[in-house]
């Protein structure tokens, strides 16, 4: 397990290497910053001053040691428009987007999982069929439409709850069933299909055999063995949520990095862009990782073989 471990967390390392190395070309290939920010009669005095300040001058090669060697440290360097640090800048709304992420993915993972696993013990039964066509429509409505649809009946006909801003938990409802949806509906296909492929297996005969009850069936032996394809779900899902509720929360003015991001595009203002682009692929790797560590836990034999 051990050996496991350490080859998957090198991978994951080498990744993030590779994520920094294209984030870097990238944002270099898309023009010079001075012609993006500056006016064309900008004097040449002052163009210099921002060369110096933004390290423009130096080569390519150099510019991109230069940056590898800030990122380790966490120095994610200044931004464009009011020279904050971009480290402070992402800090002050990563617990916004942690908290609207981690509700949502508790809550999909909740719902989506009680309803994958009622389905498929009622196997074309109308629960089985009233979870999927809920299902179908949640995954396929867009999150921009299914806000809007949320504002519209909850804030603006019934004035139930506030439609923008963080100010309390009536403030968060509307973005996490937003964020929560699709996300709840996606575990919940792959949990049923998943469970539908496991629940006649020659084990679970046996278990029944022994006497055991029909939930500890489920729970213990069931659940265990359909798990891997879930996780694995749940993995992109984790993800997502780091970084795909950019979407969300320009819909409901609710502050985080992904709001931040869609700002600093705007603004053009490049190195607030690499920070999020940086954090957001740091949180898809990292969630990566945890799905192999839970592969290795939820089956030995893969631990055995990957190593």
């Amino acid at each position: 397990m051990t050996s496991f471990l350490v080859r998957r967390g090198l991978r994951s390392l080498f990744t993030l290497w590779l994520v920094v190395t294209v984030v870097f070309l990238a944002f270099r290939l898309a023009g010079d910053p001075l012609t993006i920010l500056l006016p064309e009669d900008t004097p040449q005095i002052i163009r210099e001053f921002y060369i110096e300040k933004w390290g423009l001058g130096a080569s390519v090669p150099e510019q991109y040691a230069r940056y590898f060697v800030n990122v380790a440290q966490g120095n994610l360097g200044q931004s464009f428009i009011n020279g904050r640090e971009v480290t402070a800048v992402i800090l002050e709304e990563l617990p916004d987007t942690l908290l609207l992420g981690t509700a949502a993915f508790c809550l999909s993972l909740l719902l989506g999982g009680v309803a994958g696993i009622t389905a498929a013990l009622r196997h074309n039964r109308l629960a089985d069929r009233l979870t999927m066509i809920v299902s179908v429509l949640a995954y396929s409505l867009p999150d921009y439409i299914l806000g809007v649809l949320l504002i519209m009946i909850f804030a603006l006909e019934l004035r139930w709850l506030p439609t923008s801003g963080n100010d309390g938990w009536r403030h968060l409802i509307l973005p996490l069933a937003t964020l929560s949806a699709s996300a709840a509906a996606r575990i919940a296909r792959f949990t049923r299909s998943a469970m539908l492929e496991v629940l006649h297996e020659p084990y679970l005969r046996a278990a029944r055999a022994k006497g055991l009850p029909e939930r500890a069936v489920v729970c213990r032996h069931a659940l265990r063995n359909a798990a891997i394809p879930v996780v694995t779900i749940l993995g992109f899902q984790l993800g997502y949520l780091v970084g795909g509720a950019a979407v969300v929360e320009t819909v409901f003015a609710w502050p985080g990095i992904g709001r931040l991001l869609v700002n600093a595009v705007e603004r053009r203002d490049l190195p607030v862009v690499q920070g999020v682009v940086l954090l957001i692929s740091a949180g898809v790797i990292l969630a990566n990782f945890l799905v192999d560590v839970a592969y290795g836990l939820l089956d030995p034999r893969i631990s055995v073989s990957g190593a």
